[in-house]
């Protein structure tokens, strides 16, 4: 990990170098931050959402990888959930044959978040993100 900006409060937010070791680290920080928020039904999908979106720009990407969290306000409400890189071009999912081993990352995000989407990143780079409803 490069870089801890603030996991206190509503939001934690994590940098980590583009390396092997950085998808492991990031589905470990989502889950250990998940629980300490309370929020440990959603930590298993959520860090493997992350680990997809990490993976995914491990593969096309040559800078550091960013991952922030936003816990939703009071009871029920939204997880948002957001991984960053330094690569412009937004991520296009793409169908993947039954002996493909990749290309259902965004399919899995896609199926399994309330929304996701891509925006331009502050100041470079892009940001794809996703919502999980948090249950009541």
């Amino acid at each position: 990990m490069i870089g801890v900006l603030d996991t206190d409060g509503d939001c934690a937010e994590w940098t980590f170098p583009a390396e092997a070791g950085a998808v492991r680290a990031a589905r470990e920080a989502v889950r250990d931050r998940l629980y300490a928020w309370g929020l440990g039904g959603l930590a298993d999908l959520a860090a493997l959402l992350v680990s997809e979106l990490v993976t995914n720009s491990l593969r096309h990407a040559t800078g550091p990888i960013g991952v922030r969290l936003v816990r939703p306000e009071g009871d029920g409400g939204v997880l948002l959930v957001e991984v960053s890189d330094p690569l412009p071009d937004p991520p296009r999912p793409r169908g993947a044959d039954t002996d493909d081993e990749g290309g259902r990352g965004l399919q899995l995000v896609a199926r399994t978040s309330r929304r996701w989407g891509t925006r331009p990143g502050r100041g470079s780079g892009k940001t794809v993100w996703f919502e999980l409803a948090v249950p009541r």
